[in-house]
Parts: C-alpha cells; sequence; structure tokens
C-alpha cells in the first residue's frame, strides 16, 4: 500500500516488475473510484433536489461525509507498517502537510456548498458540462502554480470549453426545472462555474503540496495521500457541518424524509449513498494526482461528461436539447484537443529519450 509517487521519467530507475504492477493497479483503482463518484455522484444529488429535497448545506456536506470510510485503509497501513517496524510513526504526514491539507479541505467544504447550491437549480446534464470548464481551471492554475507547459492544443481545448459554457449560458431558459425561476437559474449557473472554478484550483494545490511533502524529504506514498484525503474529508464536512447547524438542517432531515416523494426509507438511502459515491470520486482524484498528474485527474473528470448527461437523459428524464448538444461536442472537441496534444508530447518525449539512449 506504501508506494511511492512517481518521480520524473528522467531521474527514475526503471521500477521492478512488482513495483509497475502495484502502480498499475493503484491507477486502475483511482480511476474506477473516480469513474463512479463523477458519474454517480451528481446523479443522485439531482435526484435528492428533484424528489424534494431543499438542504442545501445537507448536500454540500454529503459530498465529503463519507470520509470515515478512509479510518479502515490508514488503519490496515499503519498496522502493516508496525507488523514490520515496532516503532512505526502512526501518522506519516508531517504536521506541515497536516495544516495544508487542512487548509485545502475549507477550500473543498466552500466547493461542496457551491456545487450543491447550483445543482439544485440546474439540472445535471447542464450541470455537467458546465463542470467540464473545470479542465480549463485546471489547466490554468496548474500552469501557474506547478508549471505545467502550455501548448496550443492546451489553449484550443481551454477555448472551446469556454464556448461551449457560453452557449449554454445564452439559452437559460431551455432546459430550467420545474419550479426555478430564470434568476435562479442563472445564479445556480454561476454558482457552478464557481465551483468548478474552485476545485480547478484545489487540484493544482493537492499536486504542489505532494511536491511540498516529497521536497521536505518525506516519502510520498499512497498511505499518506489517503491520510491526507482523510483530513481534507473531515475538515470540508466540519466546513459544511456548521452550515448545517446554523441553517437547523439536522432538524429538517426527519421531516424533509417523510415528505420525500420516493418514500423515508429511500430518502436514506440516496443519502448514503451519496456520501459513499462522493467519496469515491475525491480519494479517486487526490490518488489520480498521486500515480499521474493533475492534469489527467481533469481529463478523466471531462471524460465523463457524456456519460452523466445520458444517464441524467435515462434515469432523470432530464431535457437533452440542442443547446447542450453544441456545447457536449465542443466540450468534447476541447477534450480530444487535450487528449491528442498530450498523447504527441509523450510520444515525442520517448522517442528524444531512445535517441538519447542510444547517443550514450
Amino acid at each position: 500500500m506504501d508506494v511511492e509517487a512517481p518521480k520524473d521519467s528522467d531521474q527514475r530507475p526503471a521500477p521492478p516488475a512488482r513495483g509497475k504492477a502495484m502502480q498499475r493497479f493503484l491507477v486502475a483503482l483511482n480511476c474506477g473510484m473516480l469513474t463512479l463518484g463523477t458519474t454517480g455522484g451528481p446523479l443522485l444529488s439531482r435526484l435528492y433536489f428533484s424528489k424534494g429535497g431543499h438542504r442545501k448545506w445537507l448536500s454540500a456536506w454529503l459530498e465529503t461525509g463519507g470520509w470515515p470510510l478512509l479510518l479502515l485503509p490508514v488503519a490496515a497501513s499503519y498496522l502493516s507498517r508496525r507488523a514490520h517496524d515496532p516503532s512505526a510513526p502512526v501518522v506519516l504526514t508531517p504536521p506541515r502537510i497536516l495544516l495544508a491539507a487542512a487548509g485545502l479541505g475549507l477550500a473543498t467544504g466552500a466547493d461542496d456548498f457551491l456545487y450543491a447550491y447550483g445543482l439544485s437549480f440546474v439540472p445535471v446534464s447542464t450541470s455537467a458540462i458546465l463542470i467540464s470548464t473545470q479542465l480549463a481551471f485546471t489547466v490554468f492554475f496548474a500552469f501557474l502554480i506547478v508549471r505545467q507547459r502550455l501548448t496550443a492544443l492546451s489553449v484550443n481545448a481551454v477555448a472551446l470549453l469556454t464556448v461551449g459554457a457560453v452557449v449554454l449560458g445564452l439559452h437559460v431558459s431551455s432546459d430550467r426545472p420545474a419550479g426555478v425561476s430564470k434568476g435562479q437559474y442563472w445564479l445556480g449557473f454561476l454558482l457552478t462555474l464557481a465551483a468548478a472554478a474552485l476545485y480547478g484550483l484545489v487540484l493544482p494545490l493537492i499536486e504542489l503540496t505532494y511536491k511540498r511533502a516529497a521536497g521536505g524529504g518525506r516519502v510520498v506514498t499512497y498511505a499518506l495521500v489517503m491520510e491526507m484525503q482523510l483530513v481534507m474529508g473531515f475538515f470540508a464536512t466540519a466546513f459544511c457541518t456548521v452550515g448545517m447547524i446554523v441553517n437547523n438542517d439536522f432538524q429538517a432531515i426527519s421531516r424533509e424524509a417523510q415528505a420525500f416523494e420516493l418514500g423515508e426509507a429511500r430518502y436514506y438511502t440516496v443519502l448514503v449513498w451519496s456520501a459513499i459515491l462522493w467519496q469515491f470520486f475525491f480519494l479517486g482524484a487526490v490518488g489520480v494526482i498521486f500515480c499521474v498528474h493533475t492534469l489527467f485527474a481533469g481529463i478523466l473528470i471531462a471524460v465523463f461528461i457524456p456519460v452523466t448527461e445520458v444517464l441524467a437523459v435515462i434515469f432523470l428524464h432530464e431535457k437533452f436539447t440542442s443547446e447542450k448538444g453544441v456545447a457536449l461536442a465542443l466540450s468534447l472537441w476541447g477534450l480530444a484537443s487535450y487528449s491528442y496534444g498530450e498523447y504527441s508530447d509523450a510520444k515525442a518525449a520517448k522517442k528524444k529519450a531512445a535517441l538519447d539512449a542510444q547517443a550514450s
């Protein structure tokens, strides 16, 4: 479980077969969790609002409320370390990194609320396209924070994703849910964009935190990543808990359950599975950043936009308007542009490395 984070390829010797196998397993595991969270989390959150739920802080709380699930793998990692070394520390993460994780957790809590508030007024299919602009924000902030190189194809992808969001914004009345005013729809539209921007900032900051930990002489392992996510989840949930207390959400849960259109039992089922699937999303995102890099996490989130769109139309019976079709096409075009740029760069780097190896 304590697999080291990948370093730059020109500085890293070829890992043993077992290390490669574990690395591939972790990449597949985290991509799978991110897939489930990216598609299932928004659908259940929107289902909550569409069937009679009204508590924005509660919906935000559920996005990170599953953080106690991480206690199991963190405890297993600790027991494994103690089995090999009785003096192994309880916590791998240094205090300054824990403090950074706490700050990132508070930012995540704010992002949860922005997203939940926005989703209460816009359909999942629209929200998914708006969230795709997160890739543009991730590219921009990754360039500023972790010095991620920008290419013409990256800039093209950002432009296409931005135009897609603008196309949706020009037709705000085309898919408003029943009972949502035009003003509320605009508010949800803008808050969802703000959530995309904020999480586009959080992702590069997580990668920067990993680099600072490694720069301090600490080996960044997957166990350390889980500890960081546990701290982030705790503080994000604490942030939303304060909002729930101020808004009297805890007292309203039982009343809301009784009035839920799908029944009281299914109300609590929706809440529990929302917490589980959103935890998959966050753990998958930080895991992908650990195994690969920030932009790959942003790409994966964008990849599942059409999947979320289709599932929203099938299960929530949302309209798929022409404006959504155009915006989705632009988003996929932007994603393809960025992906091709990454593929071309990787191919060129591999060819250069092979030529350098022959020359030496």
